[in-house]
């Protein structure tokens, strides 16, 4: 029995509480609640705790291991840090999910169960989705409906596959699973949606941009590092996850370059590096696997800290496309150098945190004798410095001057983005610290003359390349455009389901319309207003018909006509449709 509460109740509950809390004390609450989360989940022993018998099952709030320790502890400094960085939002909704949304993070993180990481998962997308709806503009609105859809589609194969699972194997603990059946291939599918995998992807370029300055932060921090986890606990080793990580550092660089809009950019980047993770759980060895986990708690910082200076331009000018930016490093020095140094960070500079993560990663490869993805992670870790390294600090801060003039982001802004950036070069220059949080025992030295000498050329030779292209007139130009991205297969692809299903469905619903709802109740009013004389009419008609000649009926019709109206019937008559519906009766009755 241990005195502390499952990792994921203090920031959840605690959110609960937000709406009733305004000013100074909403705001000490706010950055209360990570540090209180924190030092509970600091009192919990490794091991599994809070078990719970769920229909023949055992839920379990709280595996607790170094691999889901260290995701805990990061995702708490970043918690604490975005909270800083929002202390001006006093918006309820946006309050209320970015709590819920951590709190779902570390309920997943610490998961001992499927059910139980269903139900995180889940909360982990609706949380997510009010925070891109908090910005409340048209695109916005859209951008959350998109990602909502996007994310239920994989939750829904997600809980495909744990059923399956749950059911072949009879046990619920989430532990290694592997690609062994159709069970596994829908649970790997369903992580790999949050892991914005290629062609997977788009929910992430589309969403993060739209949402709020302050929701940004939060969600580069947790969906897709959530995923990096689940898939380093349930498919380390896994092949395919190479080639895919693979492909995810390598083709987001080719619209990142020509992307106008910055946060679009990083987010653009963030999928870049994610592959780089990726692929270090699909070689599975204990360097790959440490170089995955370690990219990851670098990551979150040093992505959050690129979001963090853009949205504090964009606080300031309202402004966020590159065409509209431009010398910015008057009116904001301070956030420009941190931006320096979150750019330093995720092209891996010696000194800085990308540097003593990303390198282990492609160690991993050289060592697996993987030449050809070696390649493609060292076209990466170029691409990325032109992109994220040059691109976003040069044009929001330098490149022409845009005659915008503002204040210095605020205070509390600038210490959220001061603290990020200490950690930053702090990891970066004691890596040391990370590493003995990491899954698995290292001895790994990032700072040998060979990899401080080939990182350096590679990063001297691309700033060389961006400087050439851009002073010849070869580099793609900001301009004001859409880019297509692969989206547009199924943006396109969903308006021609739409309109063929319209058609088809459409077309049988009229028909149905035109038959059951018009015509057979018009007849059937129409017979029934009369029915006795109806009946017979129409076996008089089929007497006439069956006597043959053209023997007129008008007058026999007629009389029956007036009959059925003063309802006085001959005996026979009567008798006979008496008969009649006897025998309907009879005949429904037995048969």
């Amino acid at each position: 029995m241990i005195n502390a509460l499952p990792p994921a109740v203090i920031l959840i509950l605690g959110a609960l509480a937000v709406p009733f809390l305004k000013g100074r004390i909403r705001q000490a609450w706010m950055l209360l609640l990570p540090v209180l989360s924190f030092i509970n989940l600091l009192a919990i022993p490794e091991g599994s705790h809070w078990a719970v018998s769920f229909m023949d099952y055992e839920l379990v709030f709280g595996k607790m291991d170094r691999l889901s320790l260290i995701f805990g502890y990061i995702f708490h400094l970043v918690a604490f840090i975005a909270n800083l960085y929002a202390l001006h939002v006093e918006d309820d909704v946006q309050n209320v999910a970015a709590l819920v949304y951590a709190g779902a993070a570390l309920g997943v993180t610490f998961a001992g169960d499927f059910f139980s990481l269903f139900a995180f998962w889940e909360t982990l997308t609706i949380s997510a989705t009010f925070l891109i709806l908090a910005r409340r503009t048209p695109g916005a609105l859209g951008a959350g409906f998109r990602y909502f859809m996007v994310h239920v589609a994989g939750g829904l194969c997600l809980l495909a596959g744990i059923i399956i699972h749950v059911q072949q194997t009879g046990s619920a603990e989430f532990g290694f699973i592997g690609l062994n059946g159709l069970a596994s291939h829908l649970i790997f599918l369903g992580f790999g949606v949050n892991c914005a995998w290629p062609l997977l992807h788009n929910w992430l370029t589309d969403a993060y941009p739209a949402a709020t300055i302050t929701g940004t932060i939060f969600l580069s921090a947790f969906t897709t590092k959530t995923a990096v986890y689940v898939l380093a606990r349930a498919y380390p080793g896994t092949e395919a996850l190479i080639w895919i990580g693979a492909i995810m550092a390598g083709f987001p660089i080719f619209y990142a370059v020509i992307e106008n809009d910055l946060r679009r950019v990083l987010a653009y980047s963030l999928i870049n590096q994610v592959g780089f993770m990726v692929v270090g759980i699909g070689i599975g060895t204990e360097l790959a696997v440490n170089g995955a986990v370690a990219h990851a708690f670098n990551d979150i910082l040093f992505k959050g800290l690129l979001f963090m200076t853009m949205g504090a331009v964009m606080y300031r000018t309202g402004k966020i496309n590159a065409t509209d930016l431009g010398g910015l490093y008057k009116s904001m020095p301070w956030t420009c150098a941190f931006c320096i140094v979150g750019a330093a960070s995720i092209s891996a500079f010696p000194l800085f945190s990308g540097f003593v993560s990303k390198s282990m990663v492609m160690e991993a490869a050289a060592h697996g004798d993987m030449r050809f993805i070696w390649f493609i992670l060292l076209f990466a870790s170029a691409g990325v410095f032109h992109h994220a390294g040059i691109k976003i600090p040069f044009f929001a801060f330098y490149s022409h001057d845009s005659g915008l003039r503002c204040k210095e982001a605020p205070r509390h802004m600038l210490l959220a983005m001061g603290l990020t950036a200490f950690a930053c070069i702090f990891i970066g220059s004691f890596p040391r610290f990370l590493y003995d949080l990491l899954p698995y025992a290292t001895d790994y030295q990032p700072y040998t003359t060979s990899h401080v000498l080939a990182q350096t050329q590679l990063l001297f030779f691309s700033a060389l390349a961006f400087t050439l292209l851009l002073l010849s007139g070869i580099y793609p130009a900001e301009i004001r455009s859409i880019n297509i991205d692969s989206d547009w297969v199924y943006r396109k692809g969903g308006r021609g389901f739409y309109a063929l299903a319209d058609k088809a469905f459409g077309g049988l619903n009229s028909w149905c319309d035109r038959i059951f709802v018009r015509q057979v109740p018009e007849l059937l009013s129409r017979f029934f207003a009369e029915p006795g004389g109806n009946v017979q009419k129409h076996g008089l008609r089929l007497m006439a018909g069956a006597a043959g000649g053209d023997r007129d009926l008008s007058e026999e019709e007629a009389m029956i006509e007036r009959r059925s109206r003063s309802a006085a019937y001959p005996v026979g008559i009567g008798v006979l449709l008496a008969v009649l519906f006897l025998a309907v009766i009879s005949f429904l009755f037995f048969v």
